[in-house]
């Protein structure tokens, strides 16, 4: 699953629909396992509510099934959580701070206001990248990943490492490479997803980030699947929930 968005009333049925939770909500998956690809926050009503049933279900799930990569907009509400209204240094005339680019992009008060500090701690050490059953997962379709390292674990680590930092222009460039998309698309894109796998692991990327309804020009409301794309590497995931779309529970297989 990716890009929930604060909808936790799209989220909890979609779980209960593919067989993982009870009618209460509860984890009933077994040992499948399940990805949330980010971004549980801005643009919905309930992003905090979204990040603590996922917490709740890691709790109920036998460890290691439940498991989430950070998205461009969790980096976005712990910026604002950390850094406000402080300037950002650029060399050009707008003034750029991660309050208005929250506010900008969906940010909600009430997320902010419940964040607790146990959230903020937890979040940060959540990963950027996964590998199962042979997938390359990841939130935003983007090769500046690649900027982090050249292999899964050193990306991870030294992402991980940057949101440790107090360097606001350290934060700023993560939250930039994390927005950037359609590196997979085009005449070119399938040749980047075949050059990041090769380097990464897998036999296809899975994708949140860029809503499949606005490639395939159709309104998310419609949209009832997946798309795969870029000669058949590459797996876009993301219903647009915030714009009337599903919320996706994707299967993936190693087959």
């Amino acid at each position: 699953m990716s890009d929930v968005h604060g909808h936790l009333e799209k989220l909890v049925p979609a779980l209960h629909t593919a067989g993982l939770t009870d009618a209460d909500g509860n984890w009933t998956g077994g040992d499948a396992r399940l990805w949330f690809l980010g971004d549980f926050f801005d643009r919905g009503p309930d992003g905090i509510g979204v990040l603590h049933y996922v917490r709740e279900l890691i709790g109920q799930a036998p460890a290691g099934a439940v498991r989430m990569l950070l998205g461009n907009h969790e980096i976005l509400a712990l910026g604002m959580h950390k850094f406000g209204d402080r300037f950002v240094p650029h060399d050009g005339i707008t003034l750029r701070s991660f309050e208005r680019s929250w506010a900008l992009n969906g940010g909600q008060d009430r997320d902010q206001e419940l964040l607790t500090d146990d959230d903020v701690s937890w979040l940060l050490d959540q990963p950027f990248l996964g590998l199962d059953v042979d997938q390359l997962l990841m939130h935003s379709d983007t090769a500046e990943y690649v900027e982090w390292g050249d292999t899964l674990d050193q990306i991870n680590t030294a992402a991980r490492a940057e949101l440790h930092s107090d360097d606001i222009e350290v934060w700023w460039e993560v939250w930039r490479r994390m927005t950037s998309r359609y590196a997979f698309r085009g005449e070119g894109g399938p040749e980047v997803a075949r050059i990041m796998l090769q380097h990464l692991g897998g036999r296809r990327i899975v994708h949140g980030h860029s809503i499949i309804a606005d490639q395939l020009h159709i309104d998310p409301e419609f949209l009832t699947g997946p798309h795969l794309y870029a000669d058949g590497l590459v797996l876009g995931i993301d219903g647009g929930a915030f714009d009337g779309g599903p919320c996706l529970v994707v299967e993936l297989s190693a087959e």
